[in-house]
């Protein structure tokens, strides 16, 4: 769980392993466990982000899967507001992001690919040797930012999503 921009890693729940404090962008954003009262905003950047969005369930559900699912907000803080998300899986030697969305007036300013390293960092220093992700072929914007990463495309799984009904890309990075 994220606290006042220090990631913490719960592998196991009675011992929580502290990972480093964050320190990108410190002056414009910080990361902050979700929260139920923060899924109004995150359900708006939802919307706003995909054409079939996740729903509050899908959200609560992940908040609570714990130790497993780690959902943080990124939050604006001068303005204190809550710019977008990420959600992630931890499992032994391996990370999964399932979601990851920043509000429309606050893209290409580099916040997703600070997150997306400052998420990368933490799971490896926590023992990750690889992380996954599914991506829409025609998100062409998100691929062009996993690629930059260092993700690769591993496999398609066949009509993955619906509305409009497309396949997925499993892209993946080794962190080693």
């Amino acid at each position: 769980m994220l606290r006042s921009s220090n990631l913490c890693i719960c592998v196991n729940p009675r011992r929580r392993k502290k990972i480093k404090k964050a320190s990108v962008l410190p002056n414009f954003f910080s990361l902050r466990s979700m929260e139920e009262t923060d899924l109004v905003h995150v359900l708006e950047i939802e919307k706003l982000s995909f054409p079939n969005p996740w729903r509050e369930m899908t959200f609560m559900g992940e908040m609570y899967n714990k130790p497993i699912s780690f959902s943080f907000v990124i939050v604006h803080k001068s303005q204190r507001k809550i710019i977008g998300y990420i959600i992630f899986w931890y499992i032994k030697n391996r990370a999964q992001i399932n979601n990851i969305a920043i509000h429309p007036d606050f893209r290409r300013m580099g916040i997703a690919e600070t997150v997306i390293r400052q998420t990368l960092d933490q799971v490896r220093v926590a023992g990750a040797e690889y992380v996954t992700l599914e991506v829409r072929p025609s998100n062409m914007a998100a691929r062009f930012l996993y690629n930059k990463l260092g993700f690769d495309v591993l496999a398609t799984k066949e009509n993955y999503y619906n509305d409009p009904r497309e396949d997925a890309l499993v892209m993946g990075i080794y962190l080693g």
